[in-house]
């Protein structure tokens, strides 16, 4: 199943920009990404000019999807962190708020512990914007634009 495609606005984006940017200084991290769950890229802070950052966005949505299938299968209702360690290099995912994920690469320069210390003290105003977010969707999404359109004109369409 699709997750919902995210729409924010100048505001939003902002303060999700500033919370990657805050997560990066304070975990001493490389590089803070967050993307949707479908796999859209929607921000990022440090070293990320150098990733495949469509790459890295869509394999991380994969990541996610098959990881919360494991947890359904023995139980669980989904593993919320998930880390891949390199030799140099390592990736925390975490999810934000049920609809995006945070991607934070690492190195020796920092540690575990501090990263995950980090991510818990930025996920609240994460969760904020996107309750913000969720209820800007939930009362402002504009009508469909087929809502207008009767079985006739449609059947004028192919005639």
């Amino acid at each position: 199943m699709m997750a919902q495609s995210t729409i924010m606005v100048e505001e939003d984006l902002a303060e999700i920009k500033s919370l990657c940017a805050k997560l990066h200084r304070d975990a001493n991290a490389r590089a803070v990404i967050l993307v949707d769950r479908n796999g859209q890229f929607i921000t990022g802070h440090g070293e990320v000019e150098q990733l495949d950052i469509t790459s890295l966005a869509s394999l991380t949505a994969g990541t996610i999807a098959a990881t919360s299938g494991l947890a359904r299968l023995i139980g669980e209702r989904e593993f919320p962190h998930i880390l891949h360690e390199g030799e140099r290099d390592h990736l925390h995912l975490s999810l934000v708020a049920q609809r995006a994920i945070l991607v934070v690469m690492f190195d020796r320069n920092t540690t575990l512990g501090l990263v995950r210390l980090r991510i818990r003290q930025v996920t609240r105003g994460f969760e904020e914007v996107f309750a913000v977010v969720g209820q800007r969707e939930r009362t402002e999404r504009p009508p469909s634009p087929l809502a207008g359109i009767t079985e006739a004109e449609i059947d004028s369409l192919f005639s």
